[in-house]
């Protein structure tokens, strides 16, 4: 296993970063707030397919964290992240702490419009200025070729794909499937919260969204039906809806129905006791 670079300040991330550069090797970057499980790993695996170099950011964004919400308790373990980024191949971790990132006096901040206002957007209001801000500074100071994101977080992805074409960041944002358990439960670090009883009513949305989408498959077409599928999965199992919607796959703008050769995303967010999760699938699914 080689050894991994930790950097702490973006002065010493900036320079090693742009070593990377001088030397003609090809930077890719994943940005995670940590608690890491094999979803992010496997971004870690295909950064290596595409880049000579990865670099890991570590940094759990006070910004894209509403008062209300679970800033102070999400799942925090560096020295266990570290050693699975080195298990990974990756090259170095970026671990900063807020202070670094946010200094006295900091007030500039980033917002990507429409498709930042609905699903968590609506829900989580400010949570996407928090994202784009903080991807923003982290394409600005490592200034990767790529950048690589999990579907799971679907809109976080198209926002930050319309983030880096909009200001023309010169990198590369690719999307990766949203790797899950065998039961089919989407990994998320927040799984950390569940309970056995729990873990178990989470699966109510994996199963809701594989029910849409083998009923689309059997020709089932309009929305509402869909979404219907994923909301009796989620009553029977007693776990609260925030949303589930269908969509436009790029433009995240609701559709009444799957029209064919037209791309769509089933997309659930729900509280399982305390813990909000979310999952999304493509419809018609891939493959098909």
């Amino acid at each position: 296993m080689a050894t991994l670079t930790v950097l702490k300040t973006p002065r010493e991330a900036a320079a090693w970063a742009k070593r990377v550069r001088r030397a003609g090797q090809r930077l890719a970057l994943v940005p995670t707030m940590g608690a890491l499980h094999e979803g992010h790993l496997s971004l870690v695996r295909e950064g290596l397919r595409r880049a000579d170099v990865v670099l890991v950011s570590i940094f759990v964004n006070p910004t894209q964290f509403g008062p209300t919400e679970d800033l102070a308790r999400y799942p925090r373990d560096l020295e266990g992240d570290v050693a699975k980024c080195a298990e990974a191949g990756a090259a170095a971790v970026y671990a900063p702490e807020p202070g670094m990132v946010y200094p006295p006096g900091y007030q500039t901040y980033v917002e990507v419009g429409e498709l930042s206002q609905g699903l968590c957007g609506a829900r989580r209001p400010g949570h996407f200025r928090g994202v784009a801000t903080v991807v923003t500074k982290l394409f600005a100071l490592l200034r990767p070729h790529v950048a690589l994101f999990g579907e799971k977080d679907y809109q976080q992805l198209q926002v930050i794909t319309a983030l880096a074409q909009d200001l023309e960041l010169g990198v590369e944002v690719v999307g990766m499937p949203t790797v899950r358990e065998p039961d089919g439960l989407a990994m998320s670090s927040r799984n950390r919260y569940l309970g056995a009883e729990d873990r178990r009513r989470a699966l109510s949305l994996s199963q809701g969204l594989f029910d849409a989408q083998a009923q689309e498959a059997r020709g089932v077409r309009d929305a509402e039906s869909l979404r219907k599928a994923v909301r009796d999965r989620l009553d029977a199992a007693n776990v609260k809806e925030d949303y589930v919607e269908l969509v436009d796959a790029r433009t995240l703008k609701p559709l009444e129905r799957v029209e064919t050769g037209h791309a769509a995303r089933l997309l659930v967010a729900a509280f399982v006791g305390a813990t909000r999760l979310i999952d999304n699938v493509p419809v018609p699914r891939e493959g098909t």
